[in-house]
């Protein structure tokens, strides 16, 4: 199953958190309460955020965090990478010589190219996307327009 880890997931939150509050500076302790997390959670992924550059930690008195760019111009591959490093769906997505069955290997083409399709898509969203409520599916509108059978509907 290909997932981004629980600590991506919370970064991706906290950043939205961020986001909504327009260029305001909140504490970890803010942000987890805005998020609905621990502080130490909170805490443990503003540092690889801040050091990746995507956000901003200002001290002092009224020091906290805020988005070291607009929220359009952060994209969930920056925040990807952030957390986990570069993005790669097998060992061998991004450099060569971490398998040994390479030589021999006729997938590792395909693998690059899901690899690239993945991190286009993620570069597609940004934060302040993440903000908007998502489109209605196809399948949503599709199933609101049926009406219910008779014997389901009692």
């Amino acid at each position: 199953m290909l997932r981004v880890t629980r600590l991506t997931d919370y970064a991706t939150v906290v950043l939205t958190v961020l986001a909504a509050r327009g260029g305001s500076v909140l504490s970890a302790s803010q942000l987890a309460e805005a998020a609905g997390l621990e502080t130490t959670t909170v805490a443990k992924v503003l540092k690889p955020l801040a050091q990746a550059g995507l956000v901003e930690g200002l001290r002092g008195a009224a020091g906290g965090y805020r988005l070291a760019r607009d929220a359009a111009a952060i994209t969930l591959v920056e925040v990807v990478e952030a957390m986990e490093g570069p993005l790669r769906m097998t060992e061998c997505s991004i450099h060569a010589g971490n398998c040994g069955i390479e030589a021999s290997c006729g997938v590792r083409a395909n693998w690059r190219r899901i690899n690239d399709v993945v991190a286009d898509a993620l570069r597609g969203v940004t934060l302040a996307q993440m903000l908007a409520p998502p489109p209605a599916t196809r399948v949503a509108v599709r199933a609101s327009r049926k009406p219910i059978p008779a014997a389901l509907a009692s």
